[in-house]
């Protein structure tokens, strides 16, 4: 499932940048809390655009 918004999967983009270790947890305190509580998959399906 796609994000809803452009928005929303910006946010999904960057929280799964966290996740892969590209980039630091303190760029976005929030996309670092979905990185923790979300999987790698999850993040990928909303970070398409759709």
């Amino acid at each position: 499932m796609p994000a809803t918004s452009e928005a929303q999967r910006k946010l999904s983009c960057i929280a799964l940048s966290i996740k892969r270790g590209e980039t630091k947890a303190s760029f976005s305190k929030q996309a670092a809390k979905m990185a923790e509580s979300m999987s790698e998959a999850d993040l990928v399906d909303f970070c398409k655009k759709g």
